[in-house]
């Protein structure tokens, strides 16, 4: 898919994208690098993949760099803004699309520690670094955003319920981030063919996948949404601070 971003659209805007060593966070950040902008990789264990990607970007001309981080971890948060202080001396743009909770192992808080209370870790830490004009977008699936009023499937709905937490979390900053000058979008989209959150879903209930796409009649594909990210992060803040992504209809009783 062609860059949804004009070239040189983005000169000089620095740009943090969590969990963009792969999927939607690898495309976000190839868009607003091939825009012009300065892009920091973070990665929690996929160092290879992140310096890969910075490779690849910096061949074609840009400025990128890889910072590793666990978000759940308020110490590495604090080192990973430190990082991107010394480096670009500030953000313009922060894309919080790390997530997480279907992982096998880990405890069983794990999704809300890291969909509700990373995200707002890491937008506190990073506010220093946010001036006025900046730009925060939150990552997150119909399933999520509309869980309340349509159930998901059984195997997603810890997640759902964590990361409609966060967005819930989030949103509590729109007045002192309007303070700042800083605009808040929330983007939402179906589930998105190609992404870690689809195979474990088809591995844990074969068939869940195909039957939702057949459900709405096409789902988006990773380079697909990552574009709707990298536009909201660029066009006007919606009056709701949401960007609904591909058709809802299944999921909102009023459209």
């Amino acid at each position: 898919m062609s860059n949804p971003l004009q070239p040189g659209s983005l000169d000089g805007k620095r740009v943090l994208v969590t969990g963009s060593s792969r999927g939607v966070g690898a495309d976000t950040v190839r868009y607003f690098a091939d825009a012009g902008a300065k892009v920091v990789i973070n990665f929690r264990n996929k160092e290879a993949r992140a310096a890969k990607l910075a490779t690849v970007i910096r061949e074609a001309g840009g400025t990128a760099i890889t910072v590793g981080a666990d978000l759940t971890d308020p110490a590495s948060v604090s080192a990973m803004f430190d990082e991107i202080e010394r480096e670009f001396g500030g953000l313009d743009i922060l894309v919080l699309n790390a997530s997480g909770g279907m992982e096998s192992g880990m405890a069983e808080d794990y999704a809300m520690t890291l969909n509700r209370d990373a995200q707002v870790g890491v937008l506190t830490a990073a506010l220093p670094l946010l001036g006025d004009g900046a730009r925060v977008v939150f990552v997150t699936s119909h399933q999520a955003h509309f869980i309340r009023t349509t159930s998901t499937m059984p195997e997603y709905e810890p997640v759902a319920k964590s990361k409609r937490a966060g967005e819930d979390a989030l949103r509590e900053y729109i007045p002192s981030l309007a303070e700042k000058g800083v605009g808040f979008v929330v983007v939402s989209g179906d589930m998105i063919e190609g992404t870690i959150t689809a195979t474990l879903l088809e591995r844990m209930n074969p068939g869940a996948i195909t039957a939702r796409k057949e459900a709405a009649g096409k789902l988006y594909n990773v380079a697909e949404f990552a574009a709707e990210v990298a536009l909201a992060a660029v066009e006007p803040v919606p009056a709701d601070n949401t960007r609904l992504v591909g058709d809802v209809s299944d999921f909102d009783p009023e459209s």
